[in-house]
């Protein structure tokens, strides 16, 4: 007794160790991505289906560049006489110099918007989808809070005008093993089933990812031609940020009908468009693994 009464002098915690750490979660039933984290666990509107227009896109481009733009002239306008007293023509060329860069900006919104509209991507690679627009999507994001815009209506819009430029300069015929279809562990049973269905009639490696690094990783691993991706609008924005200036990709998103990260599906037909569209085969063109059945079939 004596000896237990000293070591537990000497020692007052003993016996009050952890048994290990309890993790609370709000929502127990899915594992949230953490571009989820400021979800309030309510129903998302039209089950997370968004057909935003690219204008969308463009419209919040143009709203935070012109509050840089406002922000830059007046703060010029605040220390001209200071420079002017340095050299007195530097605030003439600071004032031109900002005017000439707005007029650009304006002119790369009007070529982006042609480019959009008519499919003919004209643009350098850097100044449209492997450059500019990879780089402004998440900034119309944050414009959009601005407005009371939503992350994902906003990211929605992105995705299409980033789609519709990586389409228009995809280069076709890139063969089936060099192209690789990302697709997220949250997809319901029939989705992953039809979308693994794809996989196989074109003979597309396809992963499955239950995090974006493990995308990154498997992009990094595989060093694939092309990426197709299925996505929530808030993770695609975030990967193709990341991706795109590398190698094309085109992005498919989901419908959220139980919420993020929980049997979300997948319209099956845009996704096979866009595997088509890296193959490069027309509408009446079969997919490479089933001309070679056909082949097979014949000789037999």
């Amino acid at each position: 007794m004596r000896l237990v009464s000293e070591q537990r002098i000497s020692d007052p915690l003993s016996g009050c160790e952890p048994t290990g750490p309890r993790i609370l979660q709000l929502r127990p039933d899915r594992r949230l991505g953490h571009e989820w984290d400021d979800w309030d666990g309510q129903p998302l509107p039209n089950d997370g289906v968004y057909h935003e227009p690219p204008g969308l896109f463009l419209a919040l481009i143009g709203a935070w560049f012109g509050a840089v733009a406002l922000g830059l002239a007046a703060a010029l306008w605040l220390v001209a006489p200071r420079l002017a007293s340095l050299w007195e023509p530097l605030p003439s060329v600071l004032w031109a110099g900002w005017g000439i860069a707005l007029g650009a900006l304006g002119l790369w919104m009007g070529a982006v918007a042609i480019a959009v509209r008519t499919s003919r991507n004209f643009l350098p690679r850097s100044l449209a989808e492997g450059g500019m627009v990879a780089w402004l999507l998440p900034l119309a994001e944050r414009a959009g809070r601005w407005f009371g815009i939503s992350r994902d209506r906003a990211g929605n819009a992105g995705v299409r005008v980033y789609n519709r430029l990586a389409a228009a300069r995809a280069r076709p015929g890139i063969k089936p093993e060099r192209l690789l279809i990302l697709l997220p562990r949250c997809l319901d049973k029939d989705s992953m089933q039809r979308a693994m269905a794809l996989s196989a009639r074109y003979g597309v490696p396809l992963f499955v990812a239950s995090r974006g690094r493990y995308a990154r990783e498997m992009i990094e691993r595989t060093r694939p031609e092309a990426v197709v991706a299925v996505a929530c609008e808030r993770d695609l924005v975030s990967g193709i940020h990341d991706v795109a200036p590398r190698l094309p990709v085109l992005g498919t998103t989901l419908s959220l009908p139980e919420g993020p990260c929980k049997n979300t599906g997948v319209a099956i037909d845009a996704l096979e468009a866009q595997i088509r569209n890296f193959l490069g085969l027309t509408a009446d063109q079969a997919s490479p693994a089933a001309a070679e059945t056909t082949v097979r079939h014949a000789s037999q």
